[in-house]
């Protein structure tokens, strides 16, 4: 099963898009605290979150606490960032594995970067920042989810 994680996310918008992403996809969803909206059921069903319990999600209190659990359920770490010169289409994607996307204003701390087995972008025209996390984040699952199927 391949898995997506936002790091410490900012908009609570582009969090409820991505936890729908991962309930219509069948993705499981994770949110590694702290996020810099409230992150509570009842605060994703009054944005709006008509998904919420169609989606498997876990949330992990710190960084500390989402890298024992990944560790112990033996899961890859695949960081999406503009830092990063592979592609995302030439990665060879496995279930194992967890799509980890950064804060939107801030992305991944250098701890975030050197825990990740690998580091991806999605490629973009010269001179423009990054597209919404919630984009990258169905581009990205959409190609895992096609490789796996292939």
């Amino acid at each position: 099963m391949i898995r997506i994680a936002l790091y410490q996310p900012d908009i609570a918008q582009n969090t409820g898009t991505i936890l729908r992403l991962c309930a219509c996809l069948g993705l499981e969803a994770h949110i590694i605290e702290p996020a810099g909206f409230p992150t509570s059921n009842r605060t994703f069903r009054r944005a709006g979150m008509d998904y919420l319990d169609k989606v498997s999600l876990v949330r992990h209190a710190s960084w500390d606490a989402f890298e024992r659990w990944r560790k112990a359920a033996e899961l890859k770490l695949t960081l999406l960032t503009t830092g990063a010169e592979t592609s995302y289409l030439d990665h060879d994607f496995r279930p194992a594995q967890v799509l980890l996307f950064g804060r939107e204003s801030a992305g991944a701390p250098g701890d975030v970067h050197a825990a990740a087995d690998a580091r991806l972008i999605v490629p973009m025209r010269p001179g423009l920042r990054s597209l919404n996390v919630a984009m990258a984040a169905a581009m990205v699952a959409g190609e895992a989810l096609r490789q796996q199927a292939a």
